[in-house]
């Protein structure tokens, strides 16, 4: 099964990460969030949902949401920043060095 739908990721404030919840289990995005910025710090799909699109459908979900929110990015997780690279339309979400305070 691939998943495809990024609305299904939530921003679960109170735990700074944003999830998408799959067959009654949650893959996250942990995260710091600094005004307008938002770090994204470690990204984690269960074991037994990997290879299946998983990952890649929760980092989409939580750039849509940082995009709808007009918030820009820092990616610390080394596989957020890899899907930033293969998907160029998404690097207009990264901060720069204005963004940061």
């Amino acid at each position: 099964m691939t998943v495809h739908t990024a609305n299904t990721v939530t921003d679960a404030r109170e735990r700074r990460r944003f999830e998408l919840e799959v067959t009654g289990t949650k893959a996250f995005i942990d995260y710091h969030r600094a005004g307008n910025v938002v770090t994204l710090t470690y990204a984690y799909v269960p074991r037994d949902l990997r290879g299946r699109g998983i990952g890649a459908a929760l980092v989409a979900g939580a750039l849509e949401l940082v995009r709808q929110r007009a918030e820009k990015i820092i990616p610390q997780c080394a596989y957020v920043s890899a899907y930033i690279a293969r998907h160029p339309h998404d690097q207009e979400l990264l901060a720069d060095h204005a963004d940061v305070r």
